[in-house]
């Protein structure tokens, strides 16, 4: 009688060990899940984006940034260092609770975004951009930049005066960021520098009409 119990009990746990290999063995026979969205490929200035099937896609395939974007983050690097100059002025010199918040907001949000893009050169083994060495500001080489006339004027002002000033001359600076942004939209090839422009056009259009509507009220 113990013989049989014995045979019984390891007939048991033989069975348990072929189950518990069976399940895993299920497991590990899976196959892995497969990304099925296809992938999307800008295509070059004035041509429509193409997708590539899934699982063809290859980081070479992938299209490098072009001579437009190289310029537009470059070029926004130094127009962004001047809205945070310009920024900069507001806390001693404003009245306007308003002005003194948006430039603070400008000196927050366009600071850090001239690292980003001094980052983004780097990852692409270009030269960075010396934000604070001297490039020219009256020339007119990048659309809304301010006169060094004008911005010796803003740093005189002061009050009413120097709110109306800066909401004039930042409206001016805004509106030709937007120009910018949408010169490397129809002209670029970078997924990253189109989501710059992006943001900077949802950014500062949000500001212009703020601005204006400062201005007229």
């Amino acid at each position: 009688m113990r013989a049989t119990n014995w045979t019984y009990r390891l007939a048991r746990a033989g069975a348990g060990v072929l189950v518990t290999l069976g399940v895993l063995g299920g497991c590990t026979a899976a196959p892995p899940p497969t990304n099925s969205a296809p992938v999307i490929v800008p295509g070059a200035p004035g041509e429509e984006a193409s997708t590539i099937p899934p699982g063809e896609a290859t980081v070479s395939e992938q299209p490098g940034p072009n001579d437009a974007d190289k310029k537009f983050v470059k070029d926004m690097i130094v127009h962004h260092r001047q809205a945070v100059h310009m920024a900069g002025l507001a806390p001693e010199r404003a009245s306007s609770s308003d002005v003194k918040g948006l430039a603070s907001r400008i000196h927050d949000v366009q600071g850090p975004e001239i690292d980003m893009m001094n980052r983004w050169l780097s990852q692409h083994a270009i030269p960075t951009v010396n934000p604070d060495a001297p490039h020219g500001h009256g020339g007119g080489a990048m659309p809304g930049m301010a006169t060094d006339e004008q911005l010796a004027e803003l740093e005189k002002a002061r009050g009413d005066g120097f709110d109306t000033l800066f909401l004039q001359l930042m409206i001016a600076h805004h509106q030709g960021a937007l120009t910018m942004a949408d010169e490397v939209r129809k002209n670029g090839m970078d997924i990253r520098v189109q989501e710059i422009a992006d943001d900077v056009t949802a950014e500062q259009s949000d500001e212009i009409r703020r601005m204006r509507k400062w201005l007229d009220g």
